[in-house]
């Protein structure tokens, strides 16, 4: 037997949670809420210190990796993406950062109508639950995404802080007020020193609801359709396939490497590609795939004597062993930790107004072997480029696989500025504030000083900081694959709502972006 529901929303991540929410606050409304992984009810996801177990999951994460990468030394690099309800913000670092109110404003030039700064911050500020006391010219405090800091930061951040200022960066208690600039402690998205993803602040509080219907272990392979229309979807659950309908809109919610594969499987892409891949093209809309863009990182990491910081030692054994006991008895200590408590946003020599590079403080030593833990004890600062110019795509592979090209440091200017940002947080590093617990920094290395020599690590290196945007092109051109409602051109019912409808990729995380345009896509659906 056919179910049938009004609205199908595919993928429970950041931005499909919250069309779950909003949708089924009319009772008469049916929606089904489609997730390819499973449960997020595991210590790894909950306890914010789990974070860093997530990455390479069997169970909780994709595990994609990129073609070989031509300018990266023909690296093919990791690309986890969240497989659990709550999506990638069930595996992030729970950062909240909106991006720069210039990122927006440069959407709406760009053929976005309705999608500046001063139209999305009121989308921002209702989903916002504050907990800092923090301007309410910026932000909400009714919202059921709460914002909180971090429970019990590591010394070494506000050391981080401190060195920063001392070179000439200000401090910035609030990155999602009236600047971006400055470099302080990252406002997290916990309720009661626990991870609070997309699902536990959307759905889990309204599950409940008799016309919410949440399915997981449910991969969808391709959308049914009639005509111009969506009728419903094809999926496979525990390796039977089954279709389901819907009588209004499909909205594809499964991120910019998830979405535009659906779209591609189902016929809905560049012509000459889908058939070159076995595939009927149904809809022949060149950009999808396309404008792939990513915060590209570098790394600087030191090793340290100090057993201030994060990490395994003899010294450290005493405060691991406690540190189960402190978290559960006051929500404190090591488990309470995102690993990326402190960083900042800065202008390089090759910035204009605004800044270029985000930096990650990590108050532990990241493994220069690319391992998840390394025995001893450090510190570093991951750098990316916030507004990258590289350009790659997404097709299909062998088997309809979905084949993912960054095409990293195709353009100079990336290059450049993550060289410049690398030389900031050396800078950084070599501060006063750092000479108590100084040690070998261990990547780059002593030996790499010139600009030649740090392109030629990062190009051994350099890897990308999981904020992949813009598969599915928002915009009025011909190479946008929706218009500014989100609806797919040359589809009436379909709908894509995550970040790859980004044109441009913003300044900073992503998960408080994709949660925005959740929001905006259930205002697009609801009439208001």
């Amino acid at each position: 037997m056919l179910v049938t529901f009004d609205f199908l929303i595919v993928g429970a991540g950041s931005a499909g949670c919250v069309l779950a929410n909003r949708l089924t606050a009319d009772p008469a409304v049916r929606v089904c809420l489609i997730e390819a992984g499973g449960s997020d009810a595991s210590p790894r996801v909950q306890i914010p210190a789990g974070t860093i177990t997530l990455y390479k999951s069997k169970v909780f994460s994709w595990n994609y990796f990129s073609t070989p990468q031509k300018n990266l030394a023909g690296r093919s690099l990791h690309t986890p993406r969240g497989k659990a309800l709550g999506g990638s913000s069930s595996m992030n670092s729970m950062i909240y950062i909106r991006g720069d109110a210039s990122d927006y404003d440069q959407w709406e030039a760009a053929g976005c109508p309705g999608w500046g700064w001063d139209d999305v911050l009121p989308y921002f500020k209702k989903s916002e639950g504050n907990r800092l006391g923090q301007t309410l010219q910026y932000h909400g405090t009714q919202g059921e995404l709460l914002v909180d800091s971090p429970r019990d930061p590591n010394p070494l951040s506000e050391r981080y802080i401190r060195a920063a200022e001392r070179i000439g960066l200000k401090r910035n208690d609030d990155f999602n007020g009236a600047t971006l600039e400055g470099v302080g402690i990252y406002n997290v998205t916990q309720k009661d020193a626990r991870r609070l993803s997309s699902y536990r602040a959307f759905v889990a509080p309204v599950r409940q609801r008799k016309n919410l219907t949440v399915l997981t272990g449910c991969e969808v392979e391709r959308l049914l359709l009639d005509g111009e229309r969506v009728v419903g979807l094809e999926l496979r659950e525990n390796g039977q396939w089954r279709t389901l309908r819907c009588s209004r809109e499909t909205i594809l919610c499964a991120g910019s490497l998830g979405s535009p594969h659906i779209l591609l499987k189902s016929g809905i892409g560049p012509k000459a590609e889908l058939e070159a891949a076995g595939v009927v093209c149904r809809v022949d809309l060149p950009g999808v795939g396309k404008n792939l863009q990513d915060h590209i990182d570098g790394l600087v990491t030191v090793r340290s004597k100090s057993p201030l910081s994060l990490g395994f030692s003899f010294g450290a054994l005493p405060k691991v062993i406690v540190s189960p006991f402190l978290y559960l008895a006051k929500k404190m200590g090591w488990l309470t930790t995102n690993y990326v408590e402190a960083g900042g946003f800065a202008r390089t020599p090759l910035a204009a107004s605004i800044p270029d590079v985000q930096m990650h403080f990590v108050p532990g030593f990241r493994s220069h072997r690319g391992r998840l833990f390394e025995w001893g004890h450090g510190y570093a600062i991951h750098t990316c480029v916030l507004r990258p110019k590289s350009l790659g795509e997404v097709r299909l592979g062998e088997g309809r696989s979905l084949c993912i090209d960054f095409n990293f440091l195709s353009e100079e200017a990336d290059a450049n500025v993550l060289v410049e940002a690398v030389k900031l947080a050396r800078r950084i590093l070599a501060q006063p504030e750092f000479d108590a617990i100084r040690g070998e920094e261990m990547l780059p290395g002593a030996q790499v000083q010139s600009d030649q020599q740090l392109l030629a690590h990062l190009r051994e290196y350099a890897a990308t900081v999981f904020h992949p945007a813009g598969t599915c092109k928002m915009g009025s051109d011909e190479a946008a694959v929706v218009r500014p409602d989100l609806k797919v051109r040359g589809v009436v019912n379909l709908r894509v709502a995550d970040a790859a409808i980004m044109p441009t990729l913003v300044s900073g995380n992503t998960n408080a972006a994709c949660i925005m345009i959740g929001e905006r896509a259930a205002s697009f659906i609801l009439g208001r």
